[in-house]
């Protein structure tokens, strides 16, 4: 009876916790989007010749699309500017939603030189502030005021994806964390990939970090 009561205190705790305040953006993972948001996807044709795309761990990434010669990417959006609270201080990165960042943030952006030949891009849905046409530019927001060791709240009923900024992947308290990656290859002649601002830790032009919780 006594454990019944322990647990039944645990889930409640959890529950409790909701997520912050404002309009965001993060990546789909296969378990879906949180209850009530929006849901989008973008289809990046990536390079043609000697294509070098990758996702890690394969098998045994969590992301929702699909990852071959080209990319399939969902993402899930809070449109709502209801929530609890802000976010914390940290170290992560999330994807931005309606022009501007959350309070404590910093813009940047991610642009991706895609396919020029026979170039089939598309999206659809809800989608992060950026540009969807014949490339691809993300626009995301990121903070660096706190130790990615202490942990931060966050809901934990459903695995969820963040961004993984300038140090180790963001601690979030009752949740493991493992770091994934996804690498685009994008065009070879005449490439414009560019970055500025603050964004995502990348290691060129097309491989990205990602932290996942569950």
């Amino acid at each position: 009876m006594e454990n019944m009561f322990i647990l039944f205190l645990m889930i409640a705790s959890a529950c409790a916790v909701s997520w912050p305040s404002g309009r965001y953006s993060l990546p789909k993972p296969k378990t879906g989007c949180q209850p009530g948001w929006a849901e989008g996807w973008v289809y990046q044709d990536n390079e043609d010749s000697n294509n070098i795309n990758s996702v890690s761990p394969d098998p045994g990434h969590h992301f929702n699309g699909t990852f071959n010669r080209n990319t399939k990417m969902y993402y899930c959006t809070k449109t709502s500017y209801s929530g609890s609270g802000s976010w914390p201080r940290g170290n992560y990165c999330i994807a931005r939603k309606g022009g501007s960042c959350p309070s404590g943030f910093s813009t940047g952006f991610i642009y991706w030189d895609d396919e020029d030949n026979a170039n089939a891009n598309s999206h659809g849905g809800v989608l992060p502030d950026g540009e969807y046409g014949r490339n691809t530019k993300i626009q995301y927001c990121c903070r660096s005021d706190g130790s990615a060791y202490n942990s931060m709240n966050r809901p934990t009923y459903q695995p969820f994806y963040l961004y993984k900024y300038t140090s180790t992947c963001q601690r979030v308290r009752g949740m493991n964390v493992r770091e994934e990656t996804i690498k685009m290859d994008d065009e070879d002649d005449r490439n414009n990939s560019s970055d500025g601002g603050h964004h995502p830790k990348k290691t060129d032009t097309t491989k990205m970090y990602y932290c996942y919780y569950s």
